[in-house]
Formats: C-alpha cells, sequence, structure tokens
C-alpha cells in the first residue's frame, strides 16, 4: 500500500531555444512524482505539462498532482486501474500529471515482480532505439546550418519543427535538405500550423525532398478534414495532438486519417491507455511512434521501456532530454553514438531522481 508521496517541480534551463509552431521553451519546467509503498519499494515518474497541447503547466500540475496525491495514500500502487479510477474520480483531464502517477505505479509494479518495466509490459529487446534529433523553427539558413550540425553529430534522422507559413517552410526544407545531402531522412511536425488547403499545398509541394512522414500538419480539433489530407499528401500523415487516449485512437482509425500515430504518456495519462493505444494500432496494422516532450532522462528511460513492447512501435523521438543544461538523473536510459539508446535491465524503470535534486526542488508530502 502507499505510505507515502511526494510531488517535486523540477526545472532546467535548456542549452537552447526550442522553437515549434506552438511557441518557445527555454526550460523543461516538469513535476516529478515519487512514491513509497509500506514495502519500502519507491517509484518515480515525472510529467512535463505543456498548456498548448494538454493544458496544463508546472504550476496547474502541481496543485492537481497534491489533490490526487491525497486520496491516493493508503491504496495499492499495483492496481493500476484502480489508482486510474481514483484519480479520474477527482478530476476530469490534465492527463499530464496523471501520467507521472501512472509511471511511478508501473514503477512499482514492476520492481516488485522483479523485471525491468519493458519486460513487465510484455517486451523485450528484439530491436534497437534509435532517436532522431530536432530543428527548431526559424530562419531558414538557420535552420539549414543546424541540421548539418545534427548531421556531423551522427544522428540518423532528422525531424524539423514547421507550420508557419506553408510557402516559407517549402524554402525551409529545399534548404536543409541541399544542406545535408540526399541521403539522411527527413521527417517533419507541423504542430497543427497550417490550414487544410495550406497542408495539402505544401505536402504536395515537399514531396521531392524525400521526407518520411508529417506529425500533425492541421489544427487538432480539425481531425475530421484529417483523411481529406491523408488522401491529397505524397507524405505519410502522423497523428499527433488529436491523438490522446485510446478514444481518439479508435477514431481516427475508424476515420483512416493517418497512416501512423505518435503516442505520448503526457498526452494518453500513462502506460495504461498508451498499451490500449497499441492493441488497437495492431488490429488495424498502424504503425506508431513513441514522443516525448521535455522530459528528463527519468520519463525517457519510462518512454524507451515501452518504446520496446510491440513491434507496431517503429520511431523513435526521444532527443529533448539531450537538450537539458543539467541531468537530476541516477541510471536510467544511456545515450550513444548515433542516437542509439540503452534501456536499463534492472528491476522497474531503473531510474530515480538524485536526493540532491530531490533536496534542493520546490516539494510536498503526503503520508499516512
Amino acid at each position: 500500500m502507499i505510505s507515502e508521496i511526494s510531488l517535486h517541480k523540477l526545472s532546467i534551463p535548456l542549452i537552447e531555444p526550442f522553437i515549434t509552431s506552438l511557441g518557445r521553451d527555454d526550460d523543461a519546467l516538469n513535476v516529478v512524482v515519487r512514491i513509497q509503498t509500506d514495502s519500502g519499494i519507491v517509484g518515480f515518474g515525472e510529467c512535463s505539462p505543456y498548456l498548448p497541447i494538454n493544458g496544463e503547466s508546472q504550476e496547474t500540475a502541481y496543485l492537481v498532482g497534491q489533490y490526487l496525491a491525497k486520496v491516493l495514500i493508503g491504496k495499492d500502487a499495483m492496481d493500476i486501474d484502480s489508482i486510474h479510477q481514483q484519480m479520474d474520480a477527482v478530476i476530469y483531464g490534465n492527463k499530464s500529471i496523471k501520467s507521472a502517477f501512472d509511471i511511478a505505479c508501473y514503477d512499482i509494479a514492476a520492481q516488485a515482480a522483479g523485471m525491468p518495466l519493458y519486460r513487465f509490459l510484455g517486451g523485450n529487446k528484439n530491436k534497437t532505439i534509435t532517436t532522431d534529433y530536432t530543428v527548431s523553427i526559424g530562419d531558414p539558413d538557420q535552420m539549414a546550418t543546424d541540421a548539418v550540425k545534427i548531421l556531423e553529430r551522427g544522428f540518423p534522422y532528422i525531424k524539423v519543427k514547421l507550420g508557419k507559413q506553408g510557402r516559407t517552410d517549402v524554402i525551409r526544407m529545399r534548404k536543409i535538405r541541399a544542406a545535408v545531402g540526399p541521403d539522411i531522412p527527413l521527417r517533419i511536425d507541423a504542430n497543427q500550423g497550417w490550414l487544410v488547403d495550406e497542408a495539402i499545398e505544401t505536402l504536395q509541394a515537399l514531396a521531392p525532398l524525400n521526407i518520411e512522414h508529417c506529425e500533425e500538419p492541421i489544427a487538432r480539433w480539425n481531425y475530421m478534414s484529417l483523411p481529406r489530407v491523408r488522401e491529397a499528401s505524397p507524405i505519410p500523415i502522423m497523428a499527433d495532438e488529436c491523438l490522446g487516449d485510446e478514444h481518439d485512437a479508435a477514431r481516427l482509425i475508424a476515420l483512416g486519417a493517418c497512416q501512423y500515430m505518435n503516442i505520448k504518456l503526457g498526452k494518453s495519462g500513462g502506460i495504461r491507455s498508451a498499451r490500449a493505444i497499441v492493441q488497437l494500432a495492431e488490429e488495424a496494422g498502424i504503425k506508431l511512434q513513441v514522443g516525448a516532450m521535455i522530459e528528463s532522462r527519468l520519463a525517457m528511460t519510462a518512454f524507451a521501456h515501452f518504446a520496446l513492447c510491440s513491434e507496431q512501435i517503429v520511431h523513435y523521438d526521444f532527443d529533448t532530454a539531450l537538450m537539458l543544461r543539467e541531468d537530476p538523473v541516477e541510471g536510467g536510459i544511456m545515450y550513444h553514438p548515433g542516437g542509439v539508446i540503452e534501456v536499463p535491465d534492472s528491476p522497474g524503470l531503473g531510474a530515480k531522481i538524485s536526493e540532491e535534486w530531490l533536496r534542493k526542488s520546490e516539494s510536498c508530502r503526503f503520508s499516512r
């Protein structure tokens, strides 16, 4: 049973600003959840709330987390269905902070079973996880320069943020392709930045540039128009912001809206709902990406464990932990040259926030 829960604000400056069509980030403003059981097992979870996507901020997640902690004290951390029922009874939505509790509970359950989390989820190490690295949106020439730096660092895939004026986005991508050469795969993410006709026009103009896929080309609320974009686009479409939980996935699949879906635990509410998305995708033959917001290596480790649970998961967007100026995590995934990620084999997540960071963070604690 849960004997203690603490919430911690985790604030880390970025090495450089991270800029998308939705805004600019200079810091990772996250919340860490630490859960301890009567048997002495400690589980960690983390979320990176983002106002434009999930309607949560560090402040709201920290506050709502206190409501959740009060009702979860004394509950069975390993009864994850019940944990979610309790959280949903307290408040609707707030999937980001709920995902941090979810990850911590899965960490505890996997530790109790004596398994690394990926094995607890039914996965195995039968594939290599290789992350892309992202170019922020901005001046076309600067974006081309940034793309060359990523190429020189040895990353095998480059992801490019677009969504600010389709015609300018075409110029951006032409300059990037010319700068990096014809071979390295390019992926694009419009972050809802285009209108429907603009999206179609832009994607058709980008066809000669050998683009692997495009994430969320139009506004998330306009998902009923996504099949039209998919039909007209020579570039495969990946649903992102319009995909939250398994109910969203079922709608997108029924509509035939996309060839790919991007799972983020901060959108789904955690691993429990994300597993339901995977099951639907497996049944429909939809390929998946597991993505991230601006989490530290703690949550990124959970994402990597989860990414090993299904063959349908073929793309991995785990670069943002490399953008942080400091690393508060002990254990966890290791980044190797070429974007290759090593997932730990110790029980549970195999990652935690260092005691030094926990002590210096703003925090609150609840116990029996």
